[in-house]
């Protein structure tokens, strides 16, 4: 069987549109043109069939921790039951994904793309503690190429690989767990206990954490270093000049506050000296003015950093968003009908129009 490393499982075209190819290819005879139709009709009413029934599985298992339910329950499970259905939830929802050509992340691969620098410099981390259990599936990545600004003027090109679709299966701990941390539960934007779903399109790899409802973001090092650095070079020198003279400038500061009277007798302190350490005063005043301009300066910049993080964050989840919670099941089950009728549809074809028979490894090479 031949490897491909340049092709997924998914099959690009509509089931209808590959009944049509197959026909097209002019291999049927015209007699089994309709038997052939026939039987992809019948291949579909029977698989819409089955997995109409794991569709209603999902949501009986999904119904105790759907965060948009708008029904009552006539009983209310107990933990036992919940976990168990948490469970089967959980491995139904993976075999469907793993029907409609999804595949898994790898821990280590989710890891390096977090480790991957964003389009946004900020640095961005997930709290993975505040969850109880994580799926996370992905189906086409392929590489795309945008141009960016670098020092306002300069345009660079840079290339990054994007999931096509994502889901995201998200439990979150109980009440007790985040109250333990000192947070309010009514001001999160999650209800703790839940399970969350979510299905994406067009996701860069390495803007990933935007999708998790808790990632927090703050200053890189290199803001770190332009916050602090300039400051303390511009500081160094003047604290030089002025930490000898100290006591006198506290007796200028004072002279500032309770008049010259009362500075001269209590610090022993004559006017003419302080007279003198005035420009050594007002080169700390300015020191400390310039240094105050440029903090709010830089503090001014990683905020805009922050708004426009805020705003990639609200473009992804808004424009990209396919489907959340109980709609997500809908999506992912009509995907896996069609991938598993598109994939016997195509051996059938094969099988029948072939002149030999077909061994399973020969059909995959097909």
């Amino acid at each position: 069987m031949a490897i491909y490393t340049d092709r997924e499982a998914f099959i690009p075209y509509r089931r209808a549109d590959v009944i049509e190819l197959c026909v097209d290819d002019g291999k049927l005879a015209p007699s089994d043109v309709q038997k052939f139709r026939d039987f992809c009709e019948i291949l579909t009413a029977y698989y819409h069939f089955k997995f109409q029934r794991a569709l209603e599985n999902l949501k009986n298992n999904f119904a105790p921790f759907n965060p948009d339910t708008d029904t009552k329950s006539r009983l209310i499970p107990t933990p036992a039951e919940c976990q168990a259905m948490q469970n089967s939830l959980v491995k139904e929802l993976a075999d469907i994904l793993e029907q409609a050509n999804y595949i898994p992340l790898k821990e280590e691969d989710l890891q390096a793309s977090f480790a991957e620098s964003s389009l946004v410099p900020l640095h961005t981390s997930v709290d993975f503690d505040d969850y109880e259990h994580t799926v996370f599936y992905y189906r086409g990545e392929k590489p795309t190429t945008i141009t960016t600004k670098k020092f306002y003027f300069q345009e660079v090109k840079r290339t990054f690989n994007i999931f096509e679709r994502v889901t995201l299966l998200l439990k979150f701990k109980d009440a007790a767990y985040f109250e333990a941390k000192g947070k309010k539960i009514e001001d999160l934007p999650f209800t703790p206990g839940k399970i969350y779903l979510y299905l994406y399109k067009n996701i860069p790899k390495f803007d990933l954490e935007l999708l998790y409802p808790n990632v927090h973001i703050g200053m890189t090092t290199k803001d770190r270093l332009m916050f602090g650095v300039p400051a303390i070079g511009a500081a160094i020198p003047i604290l030089i000049k002025v930490l000898p003279s100290l006591g006198v400038m506290i007796g200028i500061i004072a002279l500032l506050i309770w008049g010259p009277s009362a500075i001269t007798k209590t610090l022993d302190v004559t006017e003419d000296s302080m007279r003198n350490y005035s420009p050594v005063l007002m080169a700390l005043l300015s020191m400390v003015v310039a240094l105050g301009g440029f903090a709010v300066k830089q503090y001014t910049n990683y905020k805009n950093k922050q708004i426009v993080f805020q705003k990639t964050v609200t473009d992804t989840l808004f424009f990209r968003n396919i489907d959340t919670n109980g709609g997500v099941f809908n999506m992912l089950i009509d995907s896996a009908e069609e991938e598993s009728t598109k994939e016997i549809i195509l051996a059938y074809y094969h099988l029948l129009t072939h002149p030999t028979p077909l061994t399973q490894e020969q059909l995959d090479d097909l």
